[in-house]
C-alpha cells in the first residue's frame, strides 16, 4: 500500500514532468511565436467526435502561444452521403469527383455550410473565437477549371481522353486581405475549399490543394496535411521524417510512394517552392500529433522542406 510520501513523490515526479516538457517546448514557441500554420483537416479525424475536440483544443493553443492558425478542410465522405441520400449519383476520374452544377451545389452546401459551421463550434467549445468562410468571400479564392486526362483504359487511338470534370477547379490566385484581418482581429479563419469562377461560378477545390495555395500565398511558416497514415513510409514501412522535392522525385520514381499519396506530396512541393517554409504530412488520427510534430525535438510526420 502506498504511503502518502509516496504518493507526494509521485505527484511531484509528474509535475516535473509536465514541466520538463514545456521547457523543450520554449524553444520552438519563441520561434514560431508571431507566425502562421496553415493546417489541412479531413479524413477520419474529422468524423471523430474526440479527435475533433483534440483537433479543436490544439488548434485554440497554437493561436494562445502567438501562432496564427489557418484551417483549411475537407468533407468528401459528407458530400457522398448527401448525394447518396438525394438520389445523386457520383463519377469519379483520378480520385476527382465530376461535379456538374447539381452536385456543385450540394458541395457547397456541406462544405461552406455544415461542416464549416460545426468545426467552428468546436474550436468556439475549446474557448477559441473561429470564423467560419469558403474562398468565395471576399474574393479570397479565384479558381480555374481543372481539366483531368481519363484513365487508360478509356482512350481514343492510342491518346488518353481529357474529361470534363464539371464545377472542379483548383486555385489560380489567392488575395490574402480576409484572412489576414481574421488573424488580426484575433480570431482563427476556417475555411471551406469553395472558389469563386471568372464568370463568378461556383468551384468545388480540393482540400489539399487549397491548403497548399493559400499556404504559399501566406508565406506561411508551416503546412500540415492531416491524413490517415504516420507519414511517409519507406518500403520496409518506416517512417520518413524529412525529405526534399528531390527525394519526393526519386522515391515516386522508385515506387516507394504511390496512390493518393503522390498528389499530397506534389501539393507540400509546390507550396514549399511558392513560399511556404515547409509542409508536414502527420496522421491525424493521433491525439495531438500536431502539437507533437511542432514542439518536441523528435517530431511525429513527415517533414518536407526545400
Amino acid at each position: 500500500m502506498a504511503t502518502n510520501i509516496d504518493q507526494t513523490d509521485a505527484y511531484r515526479q509528474s509535475m516535473l514532468d509536465k514541466a520538463e516538457t514545456l521547457i523543450e517546448a520554449l524553444p520552438y514557441l519563441q520561434r514560431y511565436a508571431g507566425r502562421t500554420f496553415v493546417v489541412k483537416y479531413g479524413g477520419h479525424a474529422m468524423g471523430d467526435p474526440e479527435l475533433a475536440e483534440d483537433f479543436a483544443q490544439d488548434i485554440v493553443l497554437l493561436k494562445a502561444c502567438g501562432i496564427n492558425p489557418v484551417v483549411v478542410h475537407g468533407g468528401g465522405p459528407q458530400i457522398g452521403r448527401m448525394l447518396k441520400a438525394l438520389g445523386i449519383e457520383s463519377q469519379f476520374v483520378n480520385g476527382l469527383r465530376v461535379t456538374d452544377k447539381q452536385t456543385a451545389e450540394v458541395a457547397e452546401m456541406v462544405l461552406a455550410g455544415a461542416i464549416n459551421k460545426e468545426l467552428v463550434s468546436w474550436i468556439s467549445r475549446a474557448g477559441g473565437k473561429a470564423i467560419g468562410i469558403s474562398g468565395k468571400d471576399g474574393g479570397m479564392v479565384l479558381a480555374r477549371k481543372v481539366q483531368s486526362k481519363a484513365p487508360k483504359a478509356i482512350e481514343e487511338e492510342g491518346e488518353p481522353l481529357v474529361v470534363d470534370l464539371g464545377f472542379v477547379g483548383e486555385p489560380d490566385r489567392i488575395d490574402t486581405t480576409v484572412i489576414d484581418t481574421v488573424c488580426a482581429a484575433g480570431m482563427i479563419p476556417v475555411i471551406a475549399p469553395i472558389g469563386v469562377g471568372p464568370d463568378g461560378e461556383t468551384y468545388n477545390i480540393n482540400a489539399d490543394t487549397m491548403a497548399g495555395a493559400i499556404a504559399a500565398a501566406l508565406g506561411a511558416s508551416r503546412l500540415f496535411l492531416l491524413t490517415d497514415v504516420p507519414g511517409v513510409l519507406d518500403k520496409d514501412k518506416n517512417l520518413l521524417t524529412d525529405l526534399s522535392p528531390a527525394d519526393i522525385a526519386m522515391l515516386a520514381e522508385d515506387g516507394t510512394i504511390q496512390g493518393g499519396m503522390i498528389p499530397k506530396l506534389e501539393t507540400c512541393v509546390h507550396a514549399v517552392e511558392a513560399g511556404c517554409e515547409a509542409a508536414v504530412v502527420l496522421d491525424g488520427r493521433v491525439p495531438h500529433a500536431m502539437l507533437l510534430e511542432i514542439f518536441t525535438s523528435r517530431g511525429a510526420g513527415t517533414l518536407i522542406r526545400a
